[in-house]
């Protein structure tokens, strides 16, 4: 008797056991799935950063050649020096 009694607690340890290990498995399964969501998410994102970079970039180097371009154009004035004499008040 105390054969079968054993044989049943095993038994029964041992559906216990792969239900947990179901249950484990599900919850992996459904965390993998996030994981999988965030990455695809993440890797969009990224191609979006990566168009906005470029974006700014062909900005700043149209910003960059206007820049140039109007230091050109700006003519440095030319100052009048005064004489060397000094004046001097009486």
């Amino acid at each position: 008797m105390a054969g079968k009694k054993t044989w049943a607690g095993l038994a029964t340890a041992m559906v216990l056991g792969l239900s947990l290990t179901a249950c484990k498995d599900t919850k992996t399964l459904q965390e993998n799935e996030q994981l999988k969501e965030q990455v695809l998410q993440l890797q969009k994102d990224n191609g979006q950063l990566g168009n906005d970079i470029e974006t700014l970039t062909a900005a700043r180097d149209k910003l960059a050649k206007e820049n140039a371009a109007l230091k050109a154009a700006a003519k440095p004035r030319k100052t009048k020096h005064s004489s060397t004499k000094s004046k001097k008040h009486h």
